[in-house]
């Protein structure tokens, strides 16, 4: 197959889905594998952004999503959407932060963090789809875990948790508290 059709086939596919695709959709769609596949949609980001278009492929994880570039963000917004954004509260970011950085953590682990009860974060963070469970976990009671999505991933615009930043170093000290003196000079180095 000649690569002007195999790329429009991966446009058609991706534009329609309006979800992620996996790069093993893909691969079936095209009949390629999925060195070349990943080497055309980079050949096709470069193209749009080379041209200015209005269009992206983004990787999240093991699949691409088409969606629009973020700089036309304000002129999308008002003609287009009209739902209802999830606003998250502190204690649901808290949580999501926790969990992202703490991939199959179980609702026990995420109170004891946080130090207060999180089965309305977490039901919330369930149904905005950000969190799923993880499966159970092998210890007395075998409680849920979760991990985050990749409706996560997308929303917050990191291709797979890898990419997340990293945490600031710390140590505990004999008290089991965390020393904050260590993190302070670091900020004064930088």
């Amino acid at each position: 197959m000649e690569i002007d059709k195999i790329r429009g086939i991966i446009e058609a596919v991706l534009f329609c889905a309006g979800r992620v695709v996996k790069i093993k959709e893909l691969e079936l769609a095209v009949e390629i594998n999925e060195k070349d596949i990943i080497e055309i949609i980079s050949d096709m980001n470069k193209e749009y952004k080379d041209i200015s278009r209005g269009i992206e492929i983004i990787r999240v994880n093991d699949g691409y999503q088409m969606c629009t570039k973020k700089e036309y963000y304000e002129y999308i917004n008002p003609v287009i959407d009209k739902r209802i954004k999830p606003k998250l509260s502190q204690a649901a970011l808290e949580a999501l932060s926790i969990i992202a950085y703490n991939p199959r953590i179980t609702r026990a682990e995420i109170e004891a963090i946080r130090g207060v009860s999180s089965d309305a974060v977490i039901y919330k963070l369930l149904e905005y789809n950000l969190i799923e469970e993880a499966g159970k976990v092998d210890i007395l009671g075998k409680p849920m875990s979760y991990k985050t999505t990749d409706e996560f991933l997308r929303m917050f615009g990191y291709s797979s948790l890898e990419d997340l930043p990293e945490l600031p170093k710390y140590r505990i000290d004999e008290n089991q508290q965390i020393v904050i003196d260590d993190l302070l000079e670091n900020n004064k180095k930088v």
